[in-house]
């Protein structure tokens, strides 16, 4: 297929298996120079899921949707029978629009404005998470039939982002209290959630967690409340390389010692895991500056300036403290030089790497960059009036085929429309050999 200029964002059948390195090369020969792009791989979200299901059967995965909002990837875990972790109105709406069940669906904001309790009420989202008394005050007053999830703090000491200075209750001093108020109040309490923390790195906390969870669980029994809802939130790896087996371990093995009894439904709120490997961005060089030393003119240091930047897809360098780890197309050879990475606004914070060893680059020169599916699509502005790169997604046949299978099942996935046609409503799909 030949990529032109003003193609919208597209998706491509292709026959056999989905090589990425391989599609960036022809693409960069045929598109221009002064957008970046994204390639992304829908076989790697499937592979994933099924992944999961292998490694964690008793835990259903509901997508953190925050963490990329692709209309492709949410149609595709939809078809996969995943359900979905949604923290606000729009997210709810994008979810339903999809032809979700809202039973699918968990509200796993703990602080939820007045409004978007209320939508999530007219339209039977009842599950959501509360951490104070003065949210069950709201969901008493909005959507007083709620299955409330109380949220704890558990947190890692190592995760990428820590979530436990805003979101979380304290397990052992403010749990109890808070669903002995729900008590009061009337309010229906189903179970315990808590989030180790975006990225962790720290695995063993999960088992901690869900042993205050298990406690949590006998309390609300002597209050009269048969918890039924376990939610072991996100924190899982997703870039190439990684693997959710050692957490896999941890969480089955907890879940055999706390929660043996099945009745018990276990949920989780992957959402790096699902994408960040999904996607990979290709920039280009658009700028070049040589800083020489004054004395001797020997180059002290090489600058270069991306058509890609933390307004764009970078923002997880500020949001999700990403270190970028850039791969060069070309054969760059020759003296490495201390080089600084910008992206291309007016603003000295546009910095994605301060200093690295590389070869010259030139003007027109291609930059990748693996691992750009989490958190950064949808926090991504034009701010200087630089275009957002686009999106061009590719699936095997086969996987294609299976999706467009499973799509249509009402009883399991609660949708009402193919995969097929969901996707062409956003994306124009390309059928290649």
């Amino acid at each position: 297929m030949k990529f032109l200029e003003n193609e919208s964002d597209q998706i491509e059948i292709v026959e056999g298996a989905v090589d990425v390195p391989a599609i960036i090369d022809t693409m960069v020969d045929q598109l221009p120079t002064d957008q970046p792009f994204y390639v992304m791989d829908i076989g790697d979200i499937v592979r994933k899921h099924q992944q999961w299901i292998e490694k964690m059967p008793r835990v259903v995965p509901h997508y953190a949707v925050k963490c990329n909002d692709n209309d492709i990837v949410c149609a595709t875990l939809a078809a996969l029978g995943a359900s979905f972790d949604c923290a606000s109105k729009g997210e709810i709406s994008k979810i339903l629009s999809l032809g979700v069940a809202p039973e699918r669906i968990i509200f796993a904001n703990p602080m939820k404005p007045a409004s978007h309790l209320r939508y999530a009420n007219s339209n039977a989202v009842k599950t959501m998470t509360y951490d104070s008394d003065t949210e069950l005050q709201k969901i008493k007053q909005f959507c007083p039939d709620a299955k409330l999830v109380i949220r704890i703090r558990c947190e890692a000491e190592k995760a990428q982002c820590p979530l436990g200075k805003k979101f979380g209750c304290d397990p052992v001093e403010e749990a109890p209290r808070l669903i002995k108020i729900a008590r009061s109040l009337g309010l229906e309490v189903v179970g315990v959630s808590f989030h180790v923390g975006s990225g962790c790195a720290d695995f063993p906390i999960y088992y901690k967690a869900i042993s205050y969870a298990r406690d949590l669980f006998d309390y609300a029994a002597q209050l009269g409340y048969t918890f039924n809802l376990l939610d072991i939130g996100g924190g899982f790896p997703g870039d190439t390389g990684t693997s959710i087996d050692e957490v896999a371990m941890i969480v089955n093995a907890a879940l055999d010692t706390y929660f043996p009894d099945k009745a018990v439904r276990v949920i989780s709120e992957p959402g790096r895991y699902y994408v960040s490997s999904a996607f990979t961005l290709v920039t280009n060089v658009q700028s070049k500056r040589v800083c020489r030393n004054v004395k001797t003119g020997g180059i002290d240091r090489m600058m270069y300036y991306l058509n890609d930047g933390v307004y764009a897809s970078f923002n997880c360098i500020l949001y999700d403290h990403q270190i970028p780890k850039p791969k060069l197309i070309g054969a760059q050879a020759g003296k490495q030089y201390n080089s600084t990475i910008w992206g291309p606004t007016c603003d000295a914070l546009d910095q994605l790497i301060e200093t690295i060893a590389l070869p010259e680059l030139q003007i027109d020169d291609w930059v990748v960059f693996e691992n750009m599916g989490a958190y950064t699509i949808p926090v991504a502005s034009p701010f200087n009036g630089f275009e957002l790169p686009k999106i061009y997604a590719y699936i095997s046949k086969e996987s294609w085929n299976m999706l467009e299978t499973l799509f249509p099942l009402q009883n399991e996935c609660s949708l009402s429309t193919s995969y097929a046609e969901r996707l062409r409503n956003n994306f124009e799909t390309v059928a290649c050999a």
